[in-house]
Parts: C-alpha cells; sequence; structure tokens
C-alpha cells in the first residue's frame, strides 16, 4: 500500500570516514523522515479509512449514556457500539472490588509474574477462569489479542511438523498468532467444513491444529463447534477455539456458545477475554494443565511482559463470579437484543441476520459510512463507530450496533428513528444486504 512511498526517501547521509578520528556527520532533519509518514497518513484519507477517535466520558450512574467532548462543549450520548455487552465495566460491585484491591495493593503489579511475584488476585482469577470453562488450568494475559497471538505461535512452536487449519475469517489476533507461529498453515472458507476436512486429510498423520472462532464479530455469525470437534476426532486434530464475544453471554453461567452447546469439553484450548461482556481488561487461554505450564514456560508475550494489576485481577474476579450467577442478565441482553433488530427490521434497514447480539447494518461505501457516522452523533446524539476496510472487505462497510442489557425500549426506539433519518437524507438503500465474500 505504501510501496511508492520508497520514491521520496530523504537525504542519505555522508558515509563516515573510517581514518579520520573526528568524522562529521550532517544531521538528518526529523522532518527528513516525517515524509514516510504523512505520506502513509495521506493514503488512508484519501482511501476513507483514515481513524478519528471520539472523545469520550462514560459515566458510572447513566450507562450506556455518555459525555461527547468536543469543540463546543460537553454533549450527552448514547453508546451504541461498545463491547463491555452486558455494562459490568460500571457494575458496583465490580467498582468496589477494584477501588478495594487498589487502596490494599497498589496500582500496579511490579513487574512481570516471574520477577515481582504472582500475586493472589491473578491466582485465584486463573482458578476460576479454569473452573467457568471446566479446564484443568488456566493463564492469564494482558489482552486477548495478546493471549491469540502469544498463544497460537508458541502452541504451535512446541508441536513438531505441525501444520494450521485457520477459518478465513479469523480475527487479526489469531491471524498474527499462526503467521508468527513460522509452521505451515492453510486457510480454510469461512465455516466451510468440506474445505477444512479436505485440507485435514491433505495433512495426513502430521500433527494438525484448527484455530477457528464461536461468534464473528464483524458478521455476528457463529462457527460451527460441534462438527469441527467431530472433524477433529475423525483426523486425530487439537483444536484452539476463540471464545472472546461469547463469553459472558450464552451458556447457563456465561462460559460461551461452546458451554451453550454442550461440547466445551472436547475442545483442547479456549481462548476468552476480561475486556468485552467481563468488563475489564487482559485475556487468557484454559486447558489442559501441561498445555498452560508449557505456553507459561514458553511464551515471549507472557514471559515478558508485566502482569495484570491486582486491583484490575480482582474486579474481573468479581465481574466473572456475578456473571456465572446472571441468567437473569443474560435474558435480559438476549430480549433487548431482539427489541432492537425487530425495530430496525420495521425500518427496513439493510441489517444482517445474525443469530447472536451483533447487529450488522450495511453500508457499503467507506465514505458514507463515516459520514452516517457523524451524522448519527451530531444529529441524534447516537455513537456507533463506521467500521471499514481492513477491518471487513471493501464494499461491506457498515455500522456495528451491540445493544446491552441497559438500554431501554425508548433507547431503542430513538435508534430506530435516528437510522431511519440518516438512511433516509444520504439515500441508502434499503434491501437485505449479503457479504461479498457469501
Amino acid at each position: 500500500m505504501i510501496g511508492h512511498l520508497l520514491t521520496a526517501r530523504p537525504t542519505a547521509p555522508l558515509r563516515p570516514n573510517l581514518r579520520d578520528k573526528n568524522p562529521i556527520m550532517p544531521p538528518i532533519p526529523p522532518s527528513s523522515y516525517d515524509v514516510y509518514f504523512q505520506n502513509a497518513l495521506d493514503t488512508l484519507k484519501q482511501e476513507a479509512r483514515y481513524r478519528v477517535f471520539t472523545e469520550i466520558e462514560r459515566q458510572t450512574h447513566l450507562y450506556p449514556q455518555a459525555l461527547w467532548h468536543h469543540a463546543d462543549g460537553p454533549r450527552p450520548i448514547t453508546l451504541w457500539c461498545s463491547n463491555d455487552y452486558l455494562g459490568q465495566g460500571h457494575h458496583a460491585a465490580v467498582i468496589e472490588a477494584m477501588v478495594t484491591a487498589a487502596r490494599k495493593m497498589g496500582t500496579g503489579a511490579g513487574g512481570t509474574r516471574n520477577i515481582s511475584g504472582n500475586h493472589q488476585p491473578i491466582v485465584a482469577l486463573e482458578a476460576e477462569l479454569a473452573s467457568l470453562h471446566g479446564k484443568e488450568a488456566a493463564l492469564v494475559f494482558t489482552s486477548g489479542y495478546v493471549a491469540n497471538d502469544t498463544g497460537i505461535s508458541t502452541l504451535a512452536k512446541l508441536i513438531p511438523d505441525v501444520v494450521i487449519l485457520s477459518d478465513a475469517h479469523n480475527h487479526n489476533s489469531m491471524i498474527e498468532g499462526v503467521r508468527r507461529s513460522g509452521v505451515e498453515r492453510h486457510i480454510f472458507r469461512h465455516n466451510d467444513l468440506d474445505h477444512l476436512e479436505s485440507l485435514l486429510k491433505a495433512a495426513g498423520h502430521r500433527p494438525k491444529l484448527i484455530v477457528f472462532e464461536s461468534v464473528y464479530s464483524m458478521d455476528g455469525d457463529i462457527g460451527p463447534i460441534k462438527d469441527i470437534c467431530d472433524l477433529a476426532d475423525r483426523y486425530q486434530a487439537m483444536t484452539y477455539i476463540d471464545e472472546v464475544h461469547a463469553v459472558g453471554l450464552y451458556g447457563e453461567h456465561g462460559a460461551g456458545v461452546a458451554e451453550q452447546d454442550g461440547v466445551m469439553h472436547r475442545l483442547d484450548v479456549i481462548e476468552g477475554t476480561l475486556g468485552k461482556a467481563f468488563g475489564c481488561l487482559g485475556g487468557y487461554l484454559a486447558g489442559s494443565a501441561a498445555m498452560i505450564d508449557a505456553v507459561r514456560s514458553y511464551a515471549p508475550g507472557f514471559i515478558f511482559t508485566t502482569a495484570l494489576p491486582p486491583a484490575i485481577a480482582e474486579a474481573a474476579l468479581c465481574s466473572i463470579r456475578l456473571v456465572r450467577q446472571g441468567q437473569a442478565l443474560r435474558a435480559r441482553h438476549q430480549a433487548q437484543v431482539a427489541k432492537t433488530k425487530t425495530r430496525l427490521k420495521q425500518a427496513d434497514l439493510p441489517m444482517l441476520d445474525t443469530p447472536t447480539h451483533i447487529i450488522p447494518v450495511m453500508v457499503g461505501n467507506a465514505d458514507t459510512c463515516k459520514a452516517a457516522s457523524d451524522r448519527l452523533l451530531t444529529l441524534h446524539g447516537i455513537y456507533i463507530q463506521p467500521i471499514n476496510y481492513p477491518t471487513v472487505p471493501r464494499g461491506t462497510e457498515r455500522l456495528r450496533i451491540t445493544p446491552s442489557p441497559l438500554h431501554d425500549e425508548a433507547q431503542i426506539e430513538a435508534l430506530g428513528q435516528a437510522l431511519d433519518e440518516v438512511w433516509t437524507h444520504f439515500n441508502l438503500p434499503r434491501q437485505h444486504a449479503k457479504v461479498a465474500a457469501e
């Protein structure tokens, strides 16, 4: 994408005369290098892919309402695209757990777990996560991205002659983990069991690792977990599932879609996050004791990074325990999702009909998607960030809506009216949309 920028190289410094004890090196002005960065930014802007951050102040007593800080002063808005799916980041008990732990144990972890000690809250958190997923052990990372990136790459390097089979719609963190593993890998068409089986057959008797997700966050569809487990059993493959957008939301105890489908015990590695439905920060892996210990002992992304602070671990632990007993909360969440979908259908909006809490409303053009998002914010006080390439393929730009159990009927109605006005203003198509890849 920025290969053409190489023609605008800065003036190279003169090579010193090594026989001269005091070679004179002409300075390189920093602005000479800035041309690379500015040209790269200009490219993003020309392609309508330059990301603009909206300054928002979330308020615990008003969520999902917040304050939007802009040049003319703060304005109240309603959040409709947060991944704090259950509003747990604003739960009074979760906040109190964090505050109490910070007062008692300080704000930081002091370093890596090897150097600064394995603080008790993170040990308790890992035990809770292992219990949640019915596994022998769990390991906490600083983010879900790091858990995938370093987890997949480390596991693959520890399995001699392994081949990775990865779903085409996997998250970037999984793609990077697969790439950094350096092992042979093949991409199977999204949720295409026939294609996956053909790749498993071609791999023969080699060790095999299938990497996929439960809920795919951009299209809101679900992976065929049971069928993939069946194939894994048939071809002696190891399974690695990302439940980031499902933990807390599905299953009797909020362990994810695998729990809901009754197949959690069949999965070798379950990856999740503490930063979405649990409302905190961090990621984790859950699996066998030997696998978790091997990742703990070999993964650079775990060994060489500062641990989650005790206060974060205590808040996450509190949130998970609340969610595990929160069947009513999950029921309320699903009810508000259903009401939101019904209202958007009434407006004849081009919404992907998903089986999950993620509601993509298709726009199909990067400029228009950004303009629609801006109009929703400035005119209607509704915040929905535009989703453009490379997060989704070009031509499938969208607004991604994520209702929470805290959105009430009046807010759902206001959302429907606002989207209806925006679609009319920009004369956007209202027929049911399909993703280009389909």
